[in-house]
């Protein structure tokens, strides 16, 4: 789509009652990112209150239909996605504005393949708008979805805000505090309530649009004055104002949130048990499970009792399936008819929607083993006849973009499409953590359910481990790099590639769970790439180099964490690179950051970037620590910044024993963050709150 257009989602596709919204971008060092924020806007084209804000604060609104989902991994960087149930999506609301904000200083023309894509329920892409001219802005309107004659539509947008996050809420009569600097205190369980309800808002009238509005004619649309637009059906839209002139800075604002949830208290209460040899009554006890057929039938009905009984944790999971915001009913061991042998799927979830139902059978493995092509085949027939709209596979495994789990064969003879989706016990993990420590759920009993899910998910006997095994190429590939008789265009190293990526991919969503904060891969591709062919050629340099590598961007750090596995060494590297552009004598900068890695191991390796030639002096902390002047560059060369290292051993086995590499891996990133990268101090810390305007 081109800015200005509009077009009418039920041109486009059927299933269109809930729809996910994409917003994408890209940078040269895949270091930059965003904020993405939603407005539901009545016919004044206001918020009837806070809570109509959905932003990382307050990520779900408007009784359920609009929900953040986060940001997930793709070829380009990066994607955050937004959930729609437009069925649900309240009667006083008139339009929903998307939009996207940076913050500490930072400008969208930084980032490159600004877009918005939209997909209906069974993950089919209908639109795709990418946005130009956004060089000096540090808020962005990407686009609308709005209601005409019954029917919903989107316009294709791309205004700028100068005046940031905290601009453009206050446009739409977002409620901004002055004073608060930081988010509420977390609750404890025991004093916290469930969240008060929003406060109603009277039916406002609506605005007549013309009949026969065609598609690419954007009808007349209420512009805040700060925002740049194009014209709009035969009415022109205010003219872009002047470049404003840059103004003082103030202290940073953020928008209220309008709710107080519960999440699990700071510290864990002291037990009254006599001695540690007394276990806690559990209401999912793990100790009597045998078999894997066990763990599978338990892990089933675990998981879809508590998404059928906490709204939140339901919601979460399958909002991004094109499930509405409704009742949620989840049944286990259902039979269906299928031929001569009827199929008994593990599990059955059902919403329903004012009338409406949406149904999805569920597929569950667990203990590493591998989902079996004729099983989820049988059962999108089976669901592809009954009209169901999806069939969820649920195990250890973690999918790739462009390398699916399973291949299954859609006949195009039918029309009602049904959609195959996938999620790793990995995910179910990191929900259900970012919901009860950081978030926060409506009440006590809903936390203490998810509290218990987590702990039977995690314990050894679970089956629920995540990924944990890097296949059977790992043993052939290191010795091949050992006896250097691997070559280019083998197929193992392209196997043990994959495994990499979705070993990074759950450290990633291990790491944000337990921190709060979004941890994603970070990715260097030219835009447009194959993520096939981006893993061959990966490969190929694993063939020649011998090592392994990967990068992490957690939020608020000041660098990007990367990961090196040298097989030939047999050695993992973690490392952070940190500029330097503090003011003063480069002794004085040496000592200030030795200060603050005061509790950091003594065998970190520090290492000195200077201007122009890469690495300067290094040493490790315990040798600088009296004599910081040993990394000081002896000719006078400009500091740039600090490379902070900790080297490990490798595992050796495949798997996640305790002498695995996949086990090794989170133990090298767990120290390094915990030891190192959480004393660094991050500059421009947003610390949840709104971009100061101008």
């Amino acid at each position: 789509m081109v800015k200005g257009a509009n077009v009418g989602l039920t041109a486009l596709s059927e299933n269109v009652g809930s729809v996910v919204v994409g917003l994408g971008w890209s940078s040269a060092t895949g270091e930059g990112d965003a904020d993405v924020s939603v407005l539901l806007l009545d016919g004044d084209g206001k918020v009837r209150s806070d809570g109509d804000f959905c932003f990382y604060n307050n990520p779900v609104a408007g009784n359920g239909s609009v929900q953040l989902l986060g940001k997930t991994p793709t070829a380009d960087g990066s994607e955050d996605r937004i959930s729609f149930d437009l069925d649900a999506v309240p009667q006083e609301i008139d339009k929903v504005v998307v939009a996207a904000s940076r913050y500490g200083g930072s400008r969208f023309g930084e980032l490159d393949d600004l877009r918005l894509t939209l997909a209906d329920s069974t993950g089919d892409g209908l639109v795709r708008f990418a946005v130009d001219g956004a060089d000096e802005v540090s808020a962005v309107i990407f686009g609308e979805l709005y209601r005409r004659s019954g029917e919903w539509k989107f316009r294709a947008v791309g205004q700028g805000y100068a005046s940031g996050l905290a601009g453009l809420a206050t446009d739409y009569g977002v409620d901004i505090d002055d004073t608060e600097e930081d988010a509420p205190e977390q609750a404890d369980l025991a004093e916290d309530g469930p969240p008060q309800p929003d406060r109603p808002a009277p039916e406002p009238s609506r605005p007549e649009e013309p009949v026969g509005e065609p598609v690419g004619e954007a009808p007349v649309s209420r512009v805040p004055a700060q925002a740049t637009g194009p014209r709009v059906d035969d009415t022109p839209v205010p003219a872009p104002p002047a470049p404003e002139q840059p103004a003082a800075p103030r202290p940073a604002r953020r928008p209220r949130t309008a709710k107080k949830k519960v999440t699990l208290p700071r510290t864990t209460r002291k037990s009254l048990a006599d001695n540690e040899s007394w276990r806690a009554a559990r209401l999912f006890p793990v100790s009597a499970l045998k078999s894997d057929r066990e763990r599978e039938t338990r892990a089933t009905s675990v998981v879809l009792s508590v998404m059928a009984q906490v709204p939140e944790f339901g919601r979460r999971l399958t909002a991004g399936f094109g499930a509405p915001a409704g009742r949620m009913e989840t049944y286990t061991e259902v039979t269906l008819p299928h031929g001569e042998s009827p199929r008994r799927p593990d599990g059955v979830v059902r919403v329903e929607r004012a009338g409406k139902l949406w149904t999805a059978l569920v597929e569950t493995k667990t203990n590493g083993n591998a989902l079996k092509p004729d099983q989820v085949q049988a059962y999108m027939d089976i669901a592809a006849r009954r009209g169901y709209e999806a069939v969820i596979t649920l195990s250890n495994d973690v999918a790739l973009e462009g390398s699916p789990l399973v291949d299954v064969r859609i006949d195009g003879r039918r029309k009602h499409k049904v959609a195959l989706w996938h999620l790793s016990w990995a995910e179910v993990v990191h929900q259900a953590q970012m919901l009860i420590r950081h978030e926060g759920v409506g009440n006590a009993a809903h936390a203490w359910l998810l509290q218990e899910l987590l702990h039977y998910l995690q314990h050894e006997n679970s089956g629920c481990h995540g990924f944990q095994n890097m296949g059977a190429a790992w043993v052939p590939v290191r010795r091949g790099i050992d006896d250097e008789t691997l070559c280019q265009g083998d197929a193992r190293a392209l196997e043990v590639i994959e495994n990499w990526e979705r070993l990074v991919r759950q450290v990633c969503l291990r790491l944000g769970g337990e921190l709060g904060q979004k941890v994603l891969p970070v990715r260097r591709t030219r835009r447009g790439s194959d993520p096939r062919a981006l893993r061959t050629e990966l490969a190929d340099h694993l063939c020649e180099q011998g090592r392994l590598n990967a990068e992490l961007r957690i939020e608020g750090t000041p660098g990007v964490l990367a990961i090196t596995a040298d097989l030939r060494t047999g050695k993992l590297r973690t490392s952070i690179e940190i500029p330097d552009a503090e003011p003063g004598y480069p002794l004085s900068r040496v000592k200030r950051l030795i200060r603050r890695l005061s509790d950091a191991p003594a065998d970190l390796h520090i290492e000195t970037l200077v201007d122009g030639q890469g690495t300067g002096p290094r040493g490790t902390l315990e040798r600088l620590r009296p004599e910081p002047a040993d990394i000081v560059p002896k000719d006078g060369a400009q500091i740039t910044g600090f490379r902070l290292s900790l080297f490990k051993s490798m595992g050796n086995g495949r798997g996640s024993a305790e002498t695995g590499f996949i086990r090794s891996v989170d133990q090298a990133v767990d120290r390094f963050h915990a030891q190192v990268v959480a004393h660094l101090e991050a500059p421009a810390r947003r610390s949840r709150s709104a971009e100061p305007t101008g």
